[in-house]
């Protein structure tokens, strides 16, 4: 073979593994499909989701990276209200490459929610686990740990547009629910945690997660055997613990602007005040995401969640909406829980108030960098409790309002 073909052919190669590597950067790392379908943990969103990531190529590698950090100073009225200032957000970065047909990935996501210390931050009618090993949070967000996942998934492609998947973290999140809340669209703008992120996504963090999976064109089925205990008092560390929790998840993207699941899980052990008190989920919900004009992007989430205790059967309802141009993002929620955690002196099998919340909020964000924006938004809440709790939350309506400023790698 003479000189110039040699180079000729030297040069196809190359042009073909940069476009194979091209081709994985945009592809899913669990499928054949849009990278813009994945989510949190093997969570599936709309393919036509916002995708902001930072993205370089190291050799075989696609790496990516992208992170908010809030300052938010929050206010919540009534006598079991309170004010603070705290810092949330995450830092989350994944690499990728080739494996075979498909695809090898590892990802970690870290959170500055520990440095709020033991009593989150004030969020009426909220409520769910322990930061302190003692006491259950009430009208309080709890703080999530330091680590919030570190995950490693492996694919192969079976058929055009099918493949197999395994995925594992320590922690990571199992097959249940929606993405959670910090991920999806229609409200990842939005500081505050919802009030049912305890039926719908306080899975996002587990301790041990084992999921596989199949992925048939737009459908995916998955099963996950998990550690059920809510994460423990100690925010800083890496927990471990059997993996005796089951979930199962069925996600169908019958559109690029739909994307809806219906999953059950059963947690052994859940609460780690209410040990030997295990939990049965249903989950079913559903994301949408379209640019409705151009330059103008809609996002959505109508979501349900079921808690099962015994004989007690709770539900929570959320919709999310969220509508972006030109730098500013207006968001709002509304939600209705089934809550028996909310009076201190009633067991967690007591009389279930119907409560319910809706807020509503907008941020505006400033390009001060290539990779980096800074924002400042505010939003403000109304909660709904019944007569039964008027005169604990100083009325019907208490009200609650944030304050925050934001620097985001996109």
């Amino acid at each position: 073979m003479d000189h110039s073909k040699m180079k000729a052919l030297q040069t196809d190669k190359a042009e073909h593994g940069e476009h194979h590597r091209h081709e994985m950067a945009m592809t899913g790392a669990l499928g054949p499909y849009s990278m813009g379908r994945e989510a949190s943990g093997t969570a599936w969103q709309p393919d036509a989701s916002e995708h902001s990531a930072v993205h370089a190529m190291a050799r075989d590698w696609t790496v990516m990276a992208h992170g908010v950090l809030n300052l938010v100073y929050d206010h919540q009225s009534g006598p079991r209200g309170d004010e603070r200032a705290f810092a949330s957000g995450m830092l989350m970065g994944m690499a990728r490459r080739a494996l075979g047909n498909g695809a090898l990935q590892f990802k970690a996501m870290l959170s500055p929610d520990p440095l709020m210390g033991k009593r989150g931050y004030p969020l009426l009618l909220a409520s769910g686990e322990t930061a302190n090993g003692r006491d259950r949070l009430v009208d309080r967000q709890h703080p999530h740990d330091f680590f919030m996942e570190l995950s490693g998934s492996v694919s192969q492609n079976i058929a055009p547009g099918s493949s197999v998947f395994l995925y594992g973290g320590l922690p990571g999140e199992p097959a249940f629910g929606p993405p959670a809340f910090m991920h999806r669209e229609a409200i990842m703008d939005s500081p505050e945690a919802p009030i049912s992120h305890h039926w719908l996504d306080s899975t996002h963090i587990s301790f041990g997660v084992l999921t596989a999976g199949v992925v048939l064109d737009r459908v995916k089925i998955e099963v996950s055997r998990f550690n059920g205990r809510e994460p423990d008092q100690h925010r800083w560390n890496i927990e471990t613990g059997p993996l005796d929790s089951t979930s199962v998840r069925l996600s169908w993207n019958p559109t690029a602007e739909l994307a809806l699941q219906g999953s059950w899980g059963r947690f052994e052990d859940p609460e780690q005040l209410e040990p030997g008190v295990d939990q049965k989920r249903l989950s079913a919900s559903l994301l949408y995401a379209r640019e409705v004009i151009p330059g103008w992007k809609l996002a959505g989430t109508v979501a349900w969640g079921r808690k099962a205790i015994e004989h007690h059967k709770d539900d929570a309802f959320a919709v999310e909406a969220s509508l972006k141009h030109a730098g500013w993002t207006f968001f709002g929620r509304g939600e209705v829980t089934e809550n028996r955690e909310l009076v201190a002196e009633a067991e967690e099998h007591g009389p279930a108030f119907r409560v319910g919340k809706a807020s509503i909020g907008a941020v505006r964000d400033f390009r001060i960098a290539k990779n980096m924006s800074l924002g400042a938004g505010g939003l403000l809440a109304v909660n709904f409790v019944p007569d039964a709790l008027a005169s604990s939350y100083g009325g019907n309506h208490p009200t609650g309002a944030m304050g925050f400023v934001r620097l985001r790698l996109q």
